[in-house]
Formats: structure tokens, C-alpha cells, sequence
């Protein structure tokens, strides 16, 4: 067991006040490897979120056939009321459909210099967003009958394409996290092997007079956990500041499209990576005093 006392404690504030300079660099080092951490883990955040957004999109599109008669579409319609879990119908024609597009797109005179025909009739349809995909599924395969219907998107490629994309994300993230938690150990092993070097006659002294091991490590594991909790609270602070500044750019017609607003990391990951940090420097530490203080 250490010695983590009041007195231990002022030789640690004394120990970091004499070497502040190795400290803030070191410090400094470890904030630059947790914002790679915790910007890995910010894009996996707000990956998910729109992934789960997607996975319950609530809607679907019917595209019609370019020579669907008005019966059938007006059969379709009724058919598609009736269903449930769908909670509105929206017929758009091909004019209705060149003009949203037109109006949604960057390049207005191209798309509105388009034939009426380059845009297919649709029904867009207003699900549940607690409907299952395999329901709606279902309701692909039922419309697939009516000779009305050309195609149906209900985008789960998409949702099936960004769910790759995250759990790509998430194991990126978890080898950047042993890479950043490899650096915290080396970076705050080597800056107490060097505190400890510098110090050398302090602790010969005391070990003279009779001072135990855990004594003499105290002072080191709290600087070590300190560095390692205040780079990564650093980290996220930085983090934070460059996240506001990036979500001030974001343009609102992106967000509304993806159905989701840029989020920061909840505040577990940011607790969980401070402590995180204090537990590895002081790990780093006593590694790092393990072979220089005798047992």
C-alpha cells in the first residue's frame, strides 16, 4: 500500500512546482494523444446517432410506373391507408418532383432545365419509427404486386452501409485507444524516470533515514496520475473548443437532411477518459519507479 497522506501530497505540489516545465510538457503530449482519442470517439458518437436516425427513419418512397393509371395509383393510395404502422400518404408527380429537387439542389437552372420525365412519380410514405425493418420489408414485398409500382426505397441500404461504416469506426477507435493509452504509459514513465533522476539526492536522503518504499513512491504516482488526468482534461477541453467551432460551419440543410444535430460526447466518455488518464500515469509511474526505488 502507498502513503497518500496530507504530507505526501505537499511533496507531490512541491515536486511539481520545482519541475513545472517537464510537467506541462508532458502534460502537453498526452492532451495531443487523448484529442486523437477523443475525436476518434466524438465521430463514432454522432456515426451512431445517425445511424440510429436512419434505422428508424419513418418514411419509405413508392416510385410509380411512367404509364400508371390513375385507378390504380388512386387503388395503391387507398391500399397504403389502410396498412398499418403507415401514417400518411403523399402522392408527388413528376412536376412536384423536379421542383423539390430543384429547389434542394445547388444547381437550380440544371435540374429545372430537366424533362418532366427525368423524375418519376412517387408515393411518399409516413411510417412509425417503431416499426421492424423485417415489417417493413413486408410492405416492399406486398407492393411489389401492384402494377402500378415500379420501385421501392426504403433506404436500409444506407443504414446497412453506415453501420459498416461505424463498426469500422468503433474498431479504429479501439486500436487508437491502445495506441494513446501505450503513448500515456511511455510519455509519463519516462517524465517520472526523469523527475526521479533529478531528485536522486532527495531520495537518498530519505531512504537514509529510514523512509519506506511507499513513502518515497507517494510523491511520483500522484504527479504521474495528475499528468495523465489533466492531459486528458485538457484534451476535451480543446476538444470542446473545436467542436463549437466546427458545428457553428455545419450547414443547417445538412443537419436536417441527416435527421440529426452534432452532438459532443456525453459526459461518461469525458469522465471516463479523465479517469482513465489518472489511472494510467499513475500505472506509467509506478512502472517507471519500479526498478529505480528498491523495494
Amino acid at each position: 500500500m502507498f502513503d497518500f497522506s496530507n504530507a505526501t501530497t505537499r511533496r507531490a505540489k512541491r515536486g511539481i512546482m520545482r519541475e513545472w516545465r517537464l510537467h506541462v510538457l508532458s502534460v502537453f503530449s498526452l492532451a495531443v494523444a487523448f484529442v486523437c482519442l477523443g475525436a476518434s470517439l466524438l465521430l463514432v458518437v454522432n456515426l451512431r446517432a445517425v445511424q440510429e436516425r436512419w434505422s428508424h427513419a419513418g418514411r419509405a418512397s413508392v416510385y410509380l410506373r411512367d404509364d400508371a393509371k390513375a385507378a390504380d395509383v388512386e387503388d395503391l393510395k387507398a391500399a397504403l391507408a389502410k396498412t398499418p404502422s403507415v401514417t400518411g400518404v403523399r402522392y408527388v408527380s413528376s412536376g412536384q418532383a423536379r421542383t423539390e429537387f430543384a429547389q434542394n439542389g445547388e444547381s437550380n437552372e440544371t435540374l429545372a432545365s430537366l424533362p418532366v420525365d427525368a423524375f418519376p412519380a412517387s408515393l411518399e410514405l409516413d411510417v412509425e419509427p417503431t416499426m421492424t425493418r423485417e415489417d417493413l420489408a413486408a410492405i416492399k414485398a406486398k407492393l411489389a404486386v401492384f402494377p402500378a409500382v415500379e420501385d421501392v426505397e426504403t433506404y436500409e441500404a444506407w443504414t446497412d452501409r453506415l453501420a459498416r461504416f461505424v463498426s469500422g469506426g468503433v474498431a479504429a477507435a479501439g486500436l487508437l485507444a491502445l495506441v494513446v493509452f501505450a503513448s500515456v504509459l511511455a510519455v509519463v514513465g519516462s517524465t517520472i524516470r526523469l523527475a526521479l533522476q533529478r531528485r536522486r539526492s532527495e531520495v537518498e536522503v530519505l531512504k537514509l533515514v529510514g523512509a519506506t518504499p511507499s513513502f518515497v513512491k507517494g510523491p511520483f504516482l500522484i504527479e504521474g496520475s495528475a499528468q495523465g488526468a489533466v492531459g486528458a482534461s485538457f484534451a476535451i477541453a480543446l476538444l470542446g473548443a473545436m467542436f463549437l467551432i466546427v458545428r457553428s460551419r455545419v450547414d443547417g440543410e445538412l443537419a436536417r437532411m441527416l435527421g440529426v444535430e452534432p452532438t459532443f460526447l456525453p459526459w461518461q466518455a469525458a469522465v471516463a477518459m479523465v479517469l482513465a488518464g489518472a489511472l494510467l500515469g499513475a500505472i506509467a509511474a509506478s512502472m517507471g519507479l519500479r526498478k529505480l526505488v528498491t523495494v
